[in-house]
């Protein structure tokens, strides 16, 4: 299931139309902020997001093989046409700076911790993200916390179960520090 929803989001996205996408993005202001720049640390920030990976997190929440109450009803009724031009539309627009700062032992520490435990590998050297793969830059750093003790304590998934096993070994510490470095990552 997992190789047949790259495949369908990869074949597809380069057919999405960016002005539908546009439209269709409306409702999704109202939780991930304007054009994609969230406002809530809870809440991901999916501006500047790889379109591929957008349009398989959709894929993946309407199918129910990602669970969220507010994603899952609202990605229920969309069809693949509409979840690759949201993910054009968003991928098209730029991401805001981060509000967040790092602290400065962390923002030491960070980069250690982010090639010791591999996230460069996927995520890139500036943790940027590509095709299915999200980037981490910015993010917001409650929903960057959440995301890796769910990955952790096995609660939350991803596709191919890489970050399931990759977080395994991640320490409370670790996961507190790559949150903080993360987070202010593209700072002014």
């Amino acid at each position: 299931m997992a190789v047949a929803a790259l495949a369908l989001c990869a074949a597809t996205v380069a057919d999405a139309d960016l002005e539908a996408g546009r439209r269709k993005a409306e409702l999704c202001a109202a939780c991930h902020g304007p054009a994609g720049n969230s406002v809530n640390p809870a809440v991901p920030s999916i501006a500047g997001q790889p379109a591929q990976f957008l349009s398989t997190e959709l894929f993946l929440f309407r199918q129910g093989m990602r669970k969220d109450p507010q994603m899952s009803a609202i990605a229920a009724g969309l069809s693949n046409g509409d979840l690759n031009d949201l993910a054009e539309y968003f991928s098209s627009e730029k991401l805001a700076p981060p509000k967040h700062r790092t602290a400065p032992e962390n923002a030491a520490a960070g980069p250690v911790l982010a090639k010791k435990y591999n996230c460069v590998e996927c995520h890139g050297r500036q943790l940027l993200g590509q095709q299915h793969i999200p980037r981490l830059a910015g993010q917001q750093p409650d929903y960057l916390l959440a995301q890796l003790k769910g990955f952790k304590a096995g609660t939350r998934a991803d596709i191919d179960g890489y970050m399931t096993q990759m977080a395994q070994p991640l320490s409370d510490k670790d996961i507190e520090v790559l949150v903080d470095y993360i987070a202010g990552l593209g700072a002014p």
